[in-house]
């Protein structure tokens, strides 16, 4: 689709579903992990859920995915592991480290891809970016010195997130494994390529079969049961509206968007499920993160807009 020629309507809609998804996903998988602590597993069926979604829709003709490919699968490989592993370490994060803090943490990815830059290119970026990220990763200390409720093992999980969700965008940007192909056949290789993966971390973790039984108890709460199933098709939803969001709009859009729904999710997260100790380092931490990545946004937005009106 021609970002030129899409209509007013759907641009707006389609960053509003991200927006909405990507907040409601943070919550739902952070209800079900209250309960069920077994995120591995959980991953794992969210990635079925996908891969048969997509399977039947091409079967019944909902949509046009080409047949799979062993040369394109080869090449998502990487992205598939990182890809699972950015959500593997974020959802074990989620089982103690508040929403607030949560989001706060991987607002220091933009600050990892500037460091891994410096490995992989010699791009430089002007001083409201690395001043702004260096805001955000400043805000996140301070917010943690306040964080009467800091969990260790949380926070490793969710500085571990950043770092894979890191290098999925790096390697992203730099294999083009994407080229070619429909973010209905991407969602479907990475939820393929992932299955034997975390199938097989899930036995050697020893989640298997202590997992399958588990959920089979808590499936009697109607609460459990409603969180459980949402999260499969958030998982879903969320991955696709983000893809829409950048082919209707742009990437900095699906950026902007990310960021102001952070935004909300951290004053969300100071009133539901819990587990945030008031206190003025965190907040005034928060409040610093939050700062810092509206900068780093309108930072961004300007040097996109300075390169658009540059003389070819």
């Amino acid at each position: 689709m021609d970002k030129d020629t899409t209509p007013p309507y759907l641009s707006l809609f389609a960053a509003l579903s991200y927006g909405i998804a990507s907040m409601a996903m943070v919550f739902i998988n952070k209800a079900v992990v209250m309960e069920y602590a077994f995120s591995m597993t959980l991953l794992t069926l969210q990635q079925m859920a996908t891969a048969l979604l997509i399977h039947f829709g091409r079967i019944m003709g909902w949509t046009r995915a080409k047949p799979l490919n062993v040369d394109t699968a080869k090449k998502l490989i990487l992205v598939s592991l990182f890809y699972n592993g950015n959500v593997a370490f974020a959802l074990a994060s989620l089982k103690g480290v508040n929403i607030p803090m949560y989001i706060a943490i991987k607002r220091l990815t933009p600050l990892a891809v500037l460091i891994a830059g410096l490995f992989y290119k010699k791009g430089k970026h002007s001083k409201q970016v690395i001043l702004s990220v260096s805001l955000t990763a400043a805000g996140v200390m301070i917010a943690a010195l306040g964080d009467f409720s800091f969990d260790m093992f949380g926070y490793m999980m969710a500085l571990i997130s950043v770092f894979f969700q890191t290098m999925y965008l790096v390697l992203v940007e730099r294999s083009g494994a994407e080229d070619g192909l429909s973010s209905i056949e991407i969602m479907f290789y990475n939820s393929l390529l992932s299955l034997p993966f975390l199938a097989f971390l899930i036995i050697i973790t020893g989640e298997f079969p202590s997992s399958i039984s588990l959920l089979y108890a808590k499936s009697a709460s109607l609460y459990f049961l409603v969180m459980f199933v949402l999260s499969l098709v958030m998982g879903i939803i969320l991955n696709y509206t983000m893809f829409l969001c950048t082919i209707v709009n742009s990437a900095l859009t699906t950026t902007i968007v990310g960021v102001l729904k952070g935004v909300g999710s951290t004053t969300l997260g100071f009133f539901l499920l819990g587990g945030v100790q008031v206190h003025f380092l965190n907040v005034s931490g928060l409040v610093i993160n939050t700062l810092g990545g509206l900068w780093y946004s309108l930072a961004k937005y300007q040097e996109k807009l300075r390169k658009t009106t540059l003389p070819r």
